[in-house]
């Protein structure tokens, strides 16, 4: 049965990397797609990538009414990051994934058509504020040298959105990131 799946994620505004509640709702009727919470334009042309990527990643996309809420609807919120969320929001809702599973984690990415996951930029401190709230960061293998000059926090990388869902599904883990050689919190490397 489908329903509702909450997921987080963090939107960058400055220096500062507020959380965001990415809530998917599915119900009967014909198949569309909606975005609420005030988000910007390359936020609202996820639904094109994530549609591909999930298909990509041998996942169905539910002919369903999805609506995606991204809380608070104050905060305005831009780019690709929200990809990795939504995407992962509508398999749990859908069924396709636990939802349990998806409660002590936070997700960041943006997804290609293919399913791959690109990098995004503020992710540090992105880490910094999902340590604090006690939850494992996932990003993008490319972003995992930058996230792991969080000290303290687990943070994991994936290439893909097929790595992902299995790391959730418990299937697989993924690996944990590493930061670069001699690179320290504050440095310029």
């Amino acid at each position: 049965m489908a329903g509702l799946a909450i997921v987080h994620g963090r939107a960058r505004s400055g220096v500062r990397a507020p959380e965001v509640t990415v809530e998917v709702y599915m119900s009967g009727g014909l198949p569309r797609m909606s975005m609420v919470g005030l988000p910007q334009a390359a936020v609202r042309e996820s639904k094109d990538r994530v549609r591909a990527a999930i298909r990509c990643a041998q996942f169905e996309f539910p002919p369903r009414v999805t609506t995606v809420n991204l809380a608070p609807a104050d905060l305005p919120k831009g780019g690709g990051r929200f990809d990795l969320p939504i995407a992962l929001g509508i398999l749990a809702a859908s069924d396709q994934l636990p939802r349990t599973a998806l409660a002590g984690h936070e997700f960041i990415g943006e997804l290609g058509l293919a399913g791959e996951l690109r990098a995004v930029d503020g992710v540090l401190p992105a880490a910094l504020a999902c340590g604090e709230a006690g939850r494992v960061l996932v990003v993008p293998a490319a972003n995992g040298a930058e996230a792991a000059l969080a000290r303290d926090v687990d943070v994991r990388v994936a290439r893909t959105l097929s790595e992902v869902c299995a790391h959730v599904s418990g299937q697989r883990p993924l690996p944990k990131a590493t930061a670069r050689r001699g690179a320290t919190r504050g440095s310029s490397s």
